[in-house]
């Protein structure tokens, strides 16, 4: 496992090495980007949800945005997380930004029963954001927090 850990490491901070410019640029601010997610914002079965994501770089370090998240358990329970979120990329010196970690602020809407509950949410993400390109990026990410349990996914997105 610390190896495996070691070479995306590695690979990570070397990804412009092999190109002959950076494929990640600080002029593109604005990113935007949909994706899948796995988890267990369900009371009693795990989920399937659809993100939509946003954020706004600033600085070479932190960026602010917002998600909306959508889950259901397909047996009547639908979870709404809207969310604002704080971001902070590390290990800068890779010349990309790359691997961050995020906290969210917000709320969590379930529907059961055919009633909507709303309850406060906080959590904590990290990831990596995988350029492609000079305007396209992959993510995949994990969560965890309240009141949900934990998600995994993946989010394909365009830099502006």
């Amino acid at each position: 496992m610390k190896i495996r850990l070691l070479v995306i490491i590695f690979l990570a901070c070397n990804i412009s090495a092999f190109s002959q410019e950076n494929t990640f640029s600080l002029d593109n601010k604005f990113a935007a980007g949909l994706g899948l997610e796995f988890n267990l914002d369900s009371r009693n079965y795990f989920a399937g949800g659809f993100v939509l994501a946003f954020d706004y770089n600033l600085n070479s370090n932190y960026s602010v945005g917002a998600n909306l998240t959508a889950s259901n358990n397909f047996d009547g329970f639908i979870v709404v997380e809207p969310t604002v979120m704080v971001r902070h990329y590390i290990w800068e010196n890779c010349h990309s930004q790359i691997f961050f970690i995020q906290v969210d602020l917000g709320a969590l809407f379930f529907r059961e029963d055919g009633e909507w509950t709303p309850m406060f949410e906080i959590g904590l993400r990290g990831g990596f954001r995988m350029p492609i390109r000079t305007i396209y990026y992959i993510e995949p990410y994990g969560r965890l927090g309240y009141p949900f349990a934990y998600g995994i996914g993946i989010i394909v997105g365009r830099l502006f």
